[in-house]
């Protein structure tokens, strides 16, 4: 029986769950994976049943300890697992990346209420507001920067792939499902993210009838 289980919401509508879920396959350990249900309907009874947070995604250890955010989940791995990184080895790196995962997980309230991820469907690009156009140009700004200063080391934001693609994986997803252009280096940004492995079997795992 594995020591850890994780739960979720549904995978192709639920941005957070897609980031803790990401931070736990890439530690390479078993684990049990329970589904909340957030759409149509959200399962509030199981869903505050099951965390005392009552929030997606939480991480369960064993039988009473708990880890909720994603940013915390994926922390959690990243102190655990010995010979896996999680973060750039470099310190001024890692807190380059550090500090751009936390503006992930704090921030781009206009993003994240007007185009919500949707791994599967597709929309019509949505009214670009002033709110909307900062957040969008302030992740591309993001993305480019780390892209150009750390290129040769690997295809990701730094390098090597880090918590900084996990958190920043979804807004791939609504970067495409919304159309929305983008400069060359960052398509291919966002196709290296598609491919990875752990994605690829997380939209395997994604039902197109959930939507946001």
């Amino acid at each position: 029986m594995s020591n850890f289980t994780l739960i979720i919401g549904n995978k192709n509508v639920s941005s957070w769950s897609l980031r803790g879920w990401l931070a736990i396959k890439h530690a390479n350990v078993d684990f049990n994976e329970i589904l909340i249900n957030l759409r149509p309907e959200c399962e509030y009874d199981k869903l505050n049943a099951l965390t005392p947070a009552g929030k997606v995604p939480t991480l369960k250890i064993g039988e009473d300890q708990f880890v909720w955010d994603s940013l915390a989940i994926a922390e959690y791995f990243n102190d655990i697992s010995q010979d896996i990184s999680y973060w750039p080895n470099d310190i001024e790196e890692r807190a380059h990346a550090r500090s751009v995962s936390a503006e992930m997980n704090s921030g781009f309230v206009a993003l994240r209420s007007i185009m919500p991820m949707d791994c599967l469907n597709k929309y019509d690009r949505p009214e670009m507001t002033s709110d909307l156009k900062k957040d969008i140009d302030r992740v591309i700004e993001i993305w480019s920067e780390c892209r150009n200063k750390y290129a040769a080391k690997g295809s990701f934001l730094f390098g090597e792939y880090s918590i900084a693609d996990m958190m920043y994986a979804p807004v791939v997803f609504r970067f495409k499902g919304y159309g929305i252009e983008l400069p060359d280096v960052i398509e291919t940004y966002c196709s290296a993210v598609i491919s990875l492995p752990d994605v690829q079997e997380w939209l395997e795992e994604c039902d197109p009838n959930d939507k946001g």
